[in-house]
């Protein structure tokens, strides 16, 4: 069997619970994995996976040069000698639907709802409907199966990344203590929570609560911090992390602050405490998986519209205020993370 779920990060992260499920209804079936190369951290641990085949979607995008349009049909060819009796298409892009379409499998599954024609490359469309959490929506793909969902998004760590985290809090000086993980990069503006509220839930945090703030994005993202990295008790890590190393990172904390994005998700993985920031992007369907009360959304659903349109700005995300996210972390502090009560 194969899940096909090359990108992004945080939806490779809530795909897990189908691989959870395949593997529990079927243990002694061969369960691979496409996923894009810089991602492929994230699942390589898990003991339900038997391989997780790297797609390097940069390279592949000059599939118009000769050498690597070779390259590309070399890996094609190679994914369809592994001659895989069932597909699942977790994604429903174009992209993933080829990549579906090439394994030559005699099923293959994926949702009647697929975008960029990625459906013509099914064998079985299962109909899901409106407003369905994205998590729900992948364990759906699993009914032409017969195979029982199950809700269990647990992420593991590779010992590599874990050690690396044990030998940097170490060497930084707070191996032991308590750190809260604030993520507050986002590629779009309409995803950006303003800076200066940043900066005054920091100093809320720091103010009794935690040891040390730790901050992670991705690279590319470091201006986006850069006024919050005054303080030495906040160890700014935005950009300077793999993937493993920042799961590591998030997995230690006892809570994580992030706006939507992939570290939201992979709080759910560790069964971390964790407060989302949602303004364009509705977290009934893309928030924390049952998770429901982790997310804050203060926008008019008339007002609402796509995160990646260019006239959409951070209207929204300001309407979140600093309190609004001090009482949600308050109504998150029942949860107890290794022994203790937040």
């Amino acid at each position: 069997m194969l899940i096909v779920r090359p990108s992004a990060l945080g939806d490779v992260c809530r795909t897990v619970p189908v691989l959870a499920s395949l593997r529990a209804a079927l243990p002694e079936a061969v369960i691979d994995w496409v996923v894009r190369d810089r991602y492929q951290a994230a699942i390589a641990a898990h003991p339900a996976l038997d391989e997780a085949i790297p797609f390097p979607r940069d390279r592949f995008a000059r599939w118009w040069s000769p050498s690597v349009a070779r390259e590309l049909k070399r890996w094609a060819g190679a994914l369809r000698r592994r001659k895989y009796d069932v597909v699942l298409d977790c994604q429903g892009l174009g992209r993933s639907g080829l990549i579906t379409r090439a394994t030559g499998a005699p099923r293959r599954i994926g949702p009647a709802v697929a975008r960029e024609l990625a459906w013509v490359a099914y064998t079985d469309r299962c109909p899901i409907a409106p407003d369905t959490h994205t998590v729900d929506a992948m364990l759906a793909l699993l009914a032409p199966l017969d195979i029982e969902p199950r809700r269990d998004a647990r992420l593991y760590l590779v010992e590599a990344d874990e050690d690396w985290w044990t030998n940097e809090r170490r060497d930084r000086g707070f191996a032991g203590v308590r750190y809260a993980v604030l993520a507050p990069t986002a590629r779009w503006q309409s995803k950006q929570w303003p800076i200066e509220r940043w900066r005054t839930l920091a100093a809320h945090l720091l103010d009794g609560r935690f040891d040390r703030l730790v901050l992670i994005g991705a690279p590319g993202e470091s201006d986006q911090v850069r006024p919050l990295a005054g303080d030495e008790r906040i160890v700014d890590l935005v950009g300077g992390t793999t993937v493993g190393q920042s799961m590591a990172v998030i997995a230690g904390a006892t809570l994580v602050v992030a706006t939507d994005s992939a570290p939201l998700h992979i709080a759910v993985g560790f069964d971390r405490p964790c407060v989302g920031l949602y303004g364009p992007t509705d977290p009934a369907r893309v928030g924390p998986f049952d998770r429901p009360d982790a997310a804050i959304r203060r926008v008019d659903p008339g007002g609402a519209g796509r995160y990646r349109a260019r006239r959409l700005d951070d209207a929204a995300m300001r309407r979140i205020s600093v309190d609004d996210v001090i009482e949600r972390i308050e109504a998150v502090s029942g949860a107890v993370v290794d022994g203790v009560v937040l």
